[in-house]
């Protein structure tokens, strides 16, 4: 069985160490600070003409929770059209109602939007009130995978809920495990979860390029990364998990 490592980037550098690490596909996110939210425009183009791997496109208008004003879904929209024309291969996004169920109305108006590219439901579905009934209510819709933690702190913890769901969706939909996956746990989760496709962030912390670093001033808000270092992603953490993937395919 064909197992697809889709690998979380915040660049087209990334996009492009991941595929150098063997990765199938990769997601494309701009603030992963804040969970991902929509990459600009340049990103997404300067990504697409650099890959001859899948390209996915996070379409989140903001951080925070996934319950969006009239605006922010106007946006959406407006970024489905832009990451279409910029070439992606497929959009990843999640909208919630007040009371944690699937927002199906204009879930259903994007994913028609976005046709024919490939729809993500992000991880707003570990944000959901019963995942059984969201998982419904997605494939009533004709999206075609679901990204999740299982509901729990990372994929390791939510792994019960993650087989259950992967066993009650059978072919209709793709569940696809990610969140806190890492070298350690990677085969554990393939073997117990049953997923076809696993979504890693292959991360690793660089130093930036600037030799003359002011001591007292600094970006952004009082609780934040360091000033002069990097999350970058690692190619050779994309093969660490490459590897893992092709063992798991041979055990099968």
């Amino acid at each position: 069985m064909k197992r697809i490592l889709e690998v979380c980037v915040e660049s087209a550098a990334g996009a492009v160490a991941a595929q150098q690490g063997g990765a199938d596909r990769v997601e494309l996110c701009a603030n992963l600070l804040e969970g991902g939210t929509t990459p600009s425009a340049g990103s997404i183009r300067l990504a697409r003409r650099s890959l001859h791997i899948g390209l996915q496109v996070m379409i989140r208008p903001r951080g925070g929770d996934f319950c969006y004003s009239a605006m922010e879904f106007e946006i959406m929209k407006l970024d489905i059209e832009a990451a279409g024309a910029a070439g992606a291969d497929g959009v990843v996004f999640g909208l919630l109602n007040e009371d944690g169920s699937v927002d199906e109305k204009r879930t259903r108006e994007l994913h028609g939007l976005a046709r024919p590219m490939s729809v993500t439901f992000h991880r707003a579905f570990d944000m959901s009130r019963d995942p059984f009934e969201s998982l419904d209510s997605l494939i009533s819709i004709g999206i075609d995978r679901i990204l999740t933690s299982g509901q729990d702190a990372s994929a390791l913890e939510g792994l019960d809920l993650i087989a259950g769901l992967v066993r009650k969706a059978g072919d209709r939909i793709i569940i696809m495990p990610g969140g806190g996956i890492t070298e350690r746990n990677f085969g554990r989760i393939l073997l117990e979860s049953g997923a076809k496709e696993v979504h890693v962030a292959a991360l690793a912390m660089v130093e930036g390029p600037m030799k003359y670093r002011n001591p007292l001033c600094f970006m952004g808000g009082e609780l934040r990364p360091p000033e002069f270092d990097l999350l970058a992603t690692d190619a050779g953490r994309v093969r660490a998990f490459v590897r893992d993937l092709q063992a798991a395919a041979i055990a099968l």
